[in-house]
């Protein structure tokens, strides 16, 4: 099976060789840990399995996932378990975040493609006890390979799109077994948790225990850094500010014409390659990267990675990215639990429950391309409005909290249980 899945792979990268080398090229992210990519590099973990418990293999692809384990990865290490933890990441800009939110505890791991011989490799080198997928990350051949090992999988913070649903369906002949093997799967809510089983997870291995991020969402009426923040890009303070977070191509343009005069704007792309973009569309704005301070035009660029928050708190309004334009939509919970009136586009698909929970509870606004320069005005021109939506929001914040506890205490309940018997 390993070896025709390996061919596979192969094919279709040779296939389409001249598309993806484009895109990475495009992207800047031909430069990376290619070694590690293919398991000829191997992760360095301490010899001995004495010095701790149980070793937890936490899988989170990229800077979001990355962010969204912070108290799991605490209550893990720290609680009953005392267990080493291990992040393996996918992407450039997830390794420099689990490095800098991890590295200093934890050993934080580049996970390599699935190909039989990298993953052979990989797992030779960890030697987990037991492997969290955060979100929807299955590969065959690791899954595959840890079951010969009797390594347990399970899926945590458990999602599965209406469009990743609607493909796996179409080869669910070939992916069932890939989610048959899993010990669990932790999904976020009650329509997610149906599309696992209808892959093939056996019900009785399936809960709904909410989403991750709404723990990650740290209420606080304040933010260490963000007037540091605002003094170095020369943000006057006694103006209005927009910040607008997680923005894709062409969004950076609709919501500068949507500004009312005299208000200020903070644009922060969702990833490093749309940076320049946003800097063209943005006239006369000062980029964070290029240490500028003060602009004429009252535009902002937030080009780096793990500041976003520190510009939420400098905010009147929040426009959440990736909603006004052909994508799914970003997280709107941070800016809620800082107490930021929060406005969204029609496009929340990824983040449908989170939205539907704010939006029931008045703790949201959603609108649309054409409707956002009204919107902006009106919410601009009523604090009193404002106050009552991030009220609401950040009550729904607390409302939704514990997710992983939760997962928590999965992991003891599969560790202790073990796999065999968690399957009968």
């Amino acid at each position: 099976m390993g070896f025709v899945v390996d061919l596979a792979y192969i094919v279709a990268a040779l296939v389409t060789l001249p598309i993806w080398l484009i895109s990475l090229a495009k992207s800047g992210k031909l430069r990376t840990d290619w070694s590690a990519r293919l398991g000829v590099a191997l992760p360095s973990l301490p010899a001995s399995r004495t010095l701790a418990g149980p070793r937890i293999l936490i899988h989170a692809v990229s800077v979001g996932e990355v962010n969204a384990i912070r108290h799991l990865v605490n209550q893990l290490a720290d609680g009953p378990l005392k267990a080493q933890v291990i992040i393996s990441v996918t992407t450039n800009t997830g390794i420099v975040r689990a490095t800098t939110l991890y590295g200093s505890r934890h050993t934080v791991v580049r996970f390599p493609f699935d190909l039989s011989w990298s993953m052979r490799r990989f797992l030779t080198a960890v030697q987990p006890d037991l492997v969290l997928l955060m979100e929807l990350e299955l590969w065959p051949n690791f899954t595959r390979l840890c079951e010969t090992r009797a390594i347990q999988v399970a899926v945590i913070n458990g999602r599965l799109s209406a469009r990743s649903f609607a493909r796996s369906k179409r080869v669910r002949w070939l992916l069932s077994p890939m989610f048959r093997r899993l010990a669990h799967v932790c999904a976020q809510d009650d329509t997610y948790a149906q599309r696992f089983a209808q892959m093939g997870v056996p019900q009785r291995r399936i809960s709904v225990t909410g989403t991750m991020k709404w723990d990650t969402a740290d209420i606080a009426d304040e933010v260490e850094g963000s007037d540091a923040l605002a003094r170095a890009m020369g943000i006057d303070r006694s103006k209005s500010l927009v910040v607008a977070g997680s923005t894709a191509p062409s969004e950076e343009a609709l919501i500068d014409a949507a500004m009312p005069a005299g208000v200020q704007l903070l644009c922060a792309p969702r990833k490093p390659e749309w940076f320049g973009q946003a800097a063209r569309a943005l006239a006369g704005c000062v980029r964070r990267s290029e240490g500028g301070q003060g602009s004429a035009t009252g535009r902002f660029l937030l080009d780096t990675i793990g500041e976003l928050r520190m510009a939420y708190a400098l905010a009147d309004v929040v426009v959440i990215g990736r909603t006004f334009g052909v994508l799914h939509g970003s997280d709107m919970m941070e800016p809620a639990a800082l107490g930021k009136v929060v406005v969204v586009g029609p496009r929340v698909d990824d983040f449908q429950s989170t939205a539907d929970a704010l939006l029931a509870a008045g703790g949201l606004v959603q609108t649309s391309a054409d409707g956002l320069s009204a919107t902006l005005a009106q919410l601009l021109a009523s604090p009193d409005r404002r106050r009552t939506i991030a009220t609401a929001a950040r009550e729904v914040v607390k409302r939704e909290q514990g997710a992983s506890a939760a997962h928590a205490q999965l992991a003891q309940r599969l560790l202790t249980a073990g796999c065999d018997h968690l399957r009968r």
